[in-house]
């Protein structure tokens, strides 16, 4: 058996800022996250929990609304 990485996406995200008429900076801004860990779902690299949990909380929502696994 193959051992694959699962991979994510960040697209509902991405989205879900266009949809609510937010940049990436106000975002940042309000949740104290680092411009490096943007960099890194910028190019659907993995980011810890936390991050995602503090992303949700700014916006209101859940995790399925802002990231993606890919199978």
């Amino acid at each position: 058996m193959i051992n694959e990485r699962t991979k994510v996406n960040y697209k509902k995200l991405w989205k879900k800022l266009i949809d609510e008429d937010l940049s990436k900076a106000d975002l940042r801004k309000s949740t104290g996250i680092a411009p490096s860990t943007f960099f890194k779902m910028t190019n659907n690299e993995y980011v810890s929990l936390d991050v995602l949990i503090r992303i949700c909380k700014a916006l209101n929502c859940g995790l399925d609304d802002i990231v993606e696994i890919e199978r």
